[in-house]
């Protein structure tokens, strides 16, 4: 059945992370009711509610509605968890945080992190995107993917960093492939960077909380939006479907507001 649901998957264009996370999450249903039935989908998600954060509750009930049309039972869809909108950006790492740390993993020789961190930060690329990046797209500036419904996302890639990078892999002798490996010399996986990027942030003295892919791809928004306020550029640089997820870059971060509360607030 689980083969059969993640094939039903596949055909809507989900992406390979979705599809796992929606058959783990209706394989925790079944392990706890034998019935499909409006009861058991309410209990299942107030349990959701209970134990987990709202958005992975949603990523929860978005896979049983998923799984609800496979079986036919779409009547018994279940309404997403409400969640409450921030006025505020969580866990960006500052750009003093992120010169330091980068400027920390070059003087220390760890090139292969600084190239890690420099890319994210510099084009905004999702993890799973970055990943993907070879040798030849580094000569071409930018590289090409499909993502969700079959639509192309372009990412560039600044001539500066492409030139460095290049330089770096020509003196391992690294001419054709993809650059971001392990120490095995195969692609390193989205969980070998979070746990290189952690180990890196505990011993320079930077928060893990805001040492982890997407806080560089907030980076380059923020960064992007400071030097260059077009958001719309923005939106189709950062491959957003709507310009209204973008506009959460219009908004500071949690320290940036406290900083000036700081500041300001004298009486």
């Amino acid at each position: 059945m689980r083969k059969k649901f993640e094939d039903h998957l596949r055909k809507k264009n989900l992406a390979n992370n979705t599809i796992r996370s929606y058959s783990t999450a209706v394989e925790r249903y079944n392990s706890f009711y034998d019935s499909v039935n409006k009861a058991n989908l309410l209990n299942f998600k107030d349990h959701c509610e209970t134990h987990y954060k709202p958005s992975s509750a949603n990523i929860h009930i978005n896979a049983l509605n998923h799984y609800l049309d496979f079986i036919g039972k779409g009547n018994l869809k279940l309404k997403l968890v409400r969640t409450q909108q921030k006025h505020y950006l969580e866990n960006v790492i500052s750009q003093e945080d992120y010169q330091y740390f980068k400027n920390k993993l070059r003087s220390n020789g760890q090139m292969k992190w600084y190239f890690t961190v420099w890319f994210l930060a510099a084009t905004g690329a999702r993890i799973s995107e970055a990943l993907q990046v070879k040798v030849e797209h580094l000569k071409a500036g930018y590289i090409d993917l499909r993502s969700k419904g079959g639509k192309i996302r372009r990412i560039y890639i600044p001539r500066k960093l492409a030139d460095s990078a290049l330089d770096w892999l020509g003196a391992q002798q690294i001419e054709t492939g993809f650059i971001f490996l392990n120490r095995f010399g195969r692609q390193i996986t989205r969980e070998g960077v979070c746990k290189g990027l952690r180990k890196y942030a505990v011993l320079y003295g930077i928060s893990p909380e805001v040492v982890y892919p997407h806080s560089f791809r907030h980076r380059f928004a923020k960064n992007f939006l400071d030097k260059y306020k077009d958001i719309a550029l923005l939106a189709d640089l950062m491959g957003h479907e709507s310009i209204e997820t973008t506009r959460i870059y219009l908004r500071m971060t949690a320290g940036e507001q406290y900083s000036i509360v700081n500041k300001v607030v004298t009486w």
